[in-house]
């Protein structure tokens, strides 16, 4: 197997992985606050991802690419899992997944500004036209949950968008599985201080399916699905391998229903598919 297809089946793995992560957070918020949810899964994800550094006894990034891995942190580790789930207090999972397919745009704006490249007045164009489009979306079924879910599915987006154009940036240097394991290192102190403060009284109180979205964010969203995203990120191309986050969607869409019993309307589906054609015109003449 070329490595280009090992890089578009290590992809494919990821975006699936991904794909589970809001239905997860959306299970799991019901029943812990979220703060407390966002610091205990970098913290569970961070302790693994240490545990796997020093059996493989991987050598400690160089002092320049400190920055790097602060911004991939706040980004994928902090930022992303906070504001996603302070989301989820208002809007559903479905809801919610309509503005990941953002997420590959905004991935590509960051990696734009970071690579000092200019786009074509036409990528700007595309661009905004798939943010109206999300927009309106959003103000059209204000009533599924409030505008404050939105605004932070959108604050959400921007930083995971910064996280994913820096870490796979630094993925080059570091490699892809060692970048996402060094990041949650570099965060564990603060997490884990942060979640035992947090902790919750009671136990008693938390459902089986709060455990579960606990333990999927936390090994899959968090450790498992970037070894798999970065992997092929670094085989297949970044600009090739990105495009499948195009599908994730998709597949979010389907798991809320099949999981949640969320309703997914033809405005979801349509919304999503406008969006996708939006960022693949952004990404040919960019």
């Amino acid at each position: 197997m070329n490595a280009s297809t090992s890089g578009w089946i290590n992809g494919f793995i990821g975006m699936l992985i991904f794909s589970g992560s809001l239905p997860a957070t959306r299970v799991a918020v019901m029943d812990f606050d979220p703060l407390f949810l966002t610091v205990a899964r970098a913290a569970i994800a961070g302790f693994v991802a240490v545990a796997v550094l020093l059996i493989l006894s991987q050598k400690r990034p160089q002092r320049e690419d400190a920055t790097s891995l602060l911004i991939t942190a706040f980004g994928v580790v902090v930022g992303f899992p906070l504001f996603t789930a302070l989301a989820l207090q208002h809007i559903t999972a479905a809801h919610s997944i309509v503005f990941i397919a953002l997420l590959p745009l905004m991935t590509a704006l960051f990696g734009v500004m970071r690579a000092g490249e200019k786009p074509k007045a036409a990528f700007w164009v595309f661009s905004c036209l798939g943010s109206a489009l999300v927009a309106g979306f959003a103000l059209l079924n204000s009533g599924v949950g409030d505008l404050r879910g939105d605004l932070y599915m959108i604050i959400a987006i921007i930083v995971c968008g910064m996280g994913y154009a820096e870490g796979a940036k630094l993925s080059r240097k570091l490699g892809g599985w060692q970048v996402i394991c060094w990041a949650l290192a570099i965060s564990l102190p603060l997490m884990a201080i942060v979640a035992f403060v947090l902790l919750p009284s009671n136990f008693s109180n938390i459902s089986t399916p709060a455990w579960i979205g606990l333990t999927y964010v936390s090994l899959f969203s968090m450790l498992i699905g970037f070894v798999f995203w970065y992997r092929g990120l670094a085989q297949g191309g970044i600009a090739t391998v990105g495009q499948l986050q195009l599908l994730q969607p998709f597949f979010g869409l389907m798991l809320a229903a099949l999981l949640l019993n969320e309703s997914v309307s033809v405005l979801m589906f349509a919304t999503c598919a406008l969006v996708i054609v939006c960022v693949v015109c952004a990404k040919k003449v960019a």
